[in-house]
């Protein structure tokens, strides 16, 4: 997953007790622009960043890089890379360790040998892969 600007929302869930009479719910709060956000608000939504900037100094750099990239895409490339880590979330570890050499390795290929492979990919078992994989390191 690639570290982009997150935007975090805060609830707060009351509830009734349940022997009480049944009430209309109470309406959501609707959130309006930044500038209209407290100070409290403001703070919750930030913290989490500011932790991962604190505890991580070597990695400011490519933070910076990601964001100033993250907002720089397009909305429809935005959704793409979104669902692309969220696909990445749901890979076991030995499934990220074998796209990551995957990925590597066609970051060298042209565009043609790329869609060769991925093709190629697409139509191989678990143990054809494993053997790619071990044919063809990162270069």
């Amino acid at each position: 997953m690639k570290l982009h600007s997150f935007v975090f929302a805060a609830m707060v869930a009351l509830c009734a007790p349940a022997f009480a009479e049944p009430q209309s719910a109470p309406a959501k709060p609707t959130l309006g622009t930044w500038d209209s956000l407290t100070p409290a608000q403001r703070e919750t939504l930030i913290a989490p960043m500011r932790a991962r900037w604190d505890d991580n100094p070597s990695t400011r750099g490519e933070m910076m890089a990601r964001s100033q990239h993250w907002a720089s895409m397009t909305p429809a490339e935005r959704k793409m890379a979104q669902r692309g880590m969220h696909r990445w979330e749901k890979l076991n570890p030995m499934q990220r360790a074998e796209a990551k050499q995957l990925y590597l390795r066609m970051k060298t290929m042209s565009p043609e040998a790329r869609s060769a492979l991925r093709d190629q990919w697409h139509s191989m078992s678990a143990e054809q892969r494993a053997a790619w994989l071990k044919a063809n390191p990162p270069q």
